[in-house]
């Protein structure tokens, strides 16, 4: 069986031991399908090797260059884009569509970062002192570290690494260990595209491997996206050991739908973003809000929707999927059968569904709840599945306190047809990306992606002007050209004039 390596220094690299592994199994049949390297703290230092020996050649590249090997892989990505997207469904189990989306807002911040001069230009102050001019410019950090979730294995590793690599720096990406195909597949993109060997690493693995990346001193940043406990790790770990870290974390994102809403538009947007992906979505829609009267008319409009959706393998052109894993589809069915227990009432239970797919599949179906309540663990916790929890209230005022008060804040939405009430929550939500009338609100990738509160650890956003200022430092040079009439010494602060 093929066992997925690393990716160091512009070839595949096996352990000398042969080293542990893990399985990668399709979910869409429930079958073992490769086998993936999982590195020690040996292979990873080798990784970090060839980043930090490949750094300063690659920092002294030209723009000009930078910029060309960029363009080279955006078009072979381009051109391509449906072999990765094949990829990403038998290893992860989205459906085809999705994928493909996947990877063109991935591509959307390959685009944006061949656009990195215009972005790296600094300031200049002639003349600020007498015969002193200043200017700044910004620099790479050096070697980074990019370590990627299971849910989208090719487009938030790209909300990083072309950005960084614009900006002069060296990589090393460890992926998820579920579905890490995807990473090399890039990784082979970039060699074809120009970019020098040791550029741009991938190490698959584990906790190992995320710990060594974190302790190691020759890497100057991390960027993760994960679940909230493990976000949290990471950014006290990799900041304890003076890193600069962005580490994105979980989310519980509400849909609020006020009276004089298009209760069809607010449906069909509720199933969309509910289901999707399975729910193994950061930005889901998990928690749904109906403020008002308007309760029993749009969850019925909603369970009418979810009732047409097909369920299976995702290369059938199905609506929907499987979950990743048996682990996760069984964890999300506990969860629903806790909801049930808790007295939420069952709209559709997504524990009996009959998919379209060879074998035994990780399936379970869009699970509707009504009548939830705070205190449900349906409601407080990130389930990351297909479960869509609509919770009653009778004012915007109430709607609004209830997302303000939880823990997450990465993505919300309201759909309404008042912008007064548009404007005033836009105002006074306490989220990091709001969507008026529109679901998924992830930003084009010239404006940043990032939440609030639990949502994110770290300062800086993901891509955009945020992105590019978290892998660069500012510098400032102040320039003074002496004539031949100077000299003696002067040890007095030295003053403007």
């Amino acid at each position: 069986m093929q066992t997925v390596q690393h990716w160091i220094n512009g070839a595949y690299a096996s352990p000398a031991d042969g080293g542990r592994t893990a399985d990668v199994t399709n979910p869409a049949t429930g079958k073992v399908s490769a086998r993936v390297a999982l590195a020690s703290t040996a292979v990873v230092n080798q990784a970090v090797q060839a980043a930090a020996e490949t750094f300063p050649a690659w920092r002294d590249t030209s723009l000009t260059r930078r910029v060309q090997i960029l363009f080279n892989f955006r078009e072979l990505l381009n051109a391509r884009k449906g072999e990765l997207a094949a990829i990403i469904t038998a290893e992860h189990g989205k459906v085809l569509d999705d994928a493909l989306g996947e990877v063109s807002r991935g591509q959307e911040v390959v685009e944006f970062a061949c656009g990195i001069p215009h972005l790296l230009k600094g300031g200049y102050t002639e003349n600020a002192s007498t015969k002193v001019d200043v200017h700044s410019v910004r620099q790479p950090l050096g070697p980074v570290a990019i370590i990627s979730p299971f849910n989208f294995p090719a487009m938030v590793p790209m909300w990083f690494f072309p950005v960084a690599i614009a900006t002069g720096n060296t990589v090393v990406l460890k992926p998820s260990e579920k579905d890490p195909t995807a990473a090399n597949w890039i990784a082979e993109l970039w060699k074809e595209a120009g970019l020098p060997d040791g550029v741009f690493n991938v190490v698959h693995g584990d906790k190992e491997a995320v710990d060594t990346l974190l302790d190691h001193p020759d890497i100057k940043s991390v960027s993760f996206v994960g679940s909230t406990p493990i976000a949290q790790y990471v950014y006290q770990k990799g900041t304890a050991a003076g890193k600069r870290v962005q580490a994105l974390g979980g989310a519980k994102n509400h849909m609020i739908v006020l009276p004089d809403a298009d209760l069809d538009l607010a449906a069909d947007a509720a199933v969309s973003a509910g289901f999707g992906s399975a729910g193994e979505r950061c930005m889901a829609i998990s928690a749904l809000v109906a403020v008002g009267g308007i309760a029993d008319e749009l969850v019925a409009k909603i369970a009418e929707r979810t009732r047409t959706l097909r369920i299976g393998d995702g290369l059938r052109g199905t609506d929907m999927g499987p979950l990743v894993t048996a682990e996760h589809r069984n964890k999300v069915a506990g969860y629903i059968a806790a909801g049930e227990s808790a007295g939420a009432t069952v709209v559709l239970d997504g524990r009996h569904v009959e998919a379209d797919a060879e074998g035994d599949g990780f399936f379970l179906g869009p699970t509707l709840f009504d009548n939830v309540t705070p205190e449900m663990s349906i409601y407080t916790d990130e389930i990351f599945g297909p479960v869509l929890s609509v919770v009653r209230t009778e004012t915007y005022d109430e709607a609004l306190g209830l997302i303000n008060a939880n823990p997450y804040g990465n993505g919300t939405a309201i759909f309404t047809n008042d912008g007064g009430a548009a404007r005033r929550f836009e105002n006074e939500i306490e989220v990091g990306m709001v969507g008026i009338n529109v679901p998924i609100p992830v930003p084009m990738a010239y404006y940043s992606f990032g939440g609030w509160k639990n949502s994110l650890f770290g300062d800086s956003h993901a891509h955009g002007a945020e992105g590019v200022h978290f892998f660069t430092r500012g510098k400032v040079v102040t320039t003074r050209w002496l004539d031949p009439s100077h000299g003696g010494l002067n040890l007095g602060f030295p003053q403007n004039a």
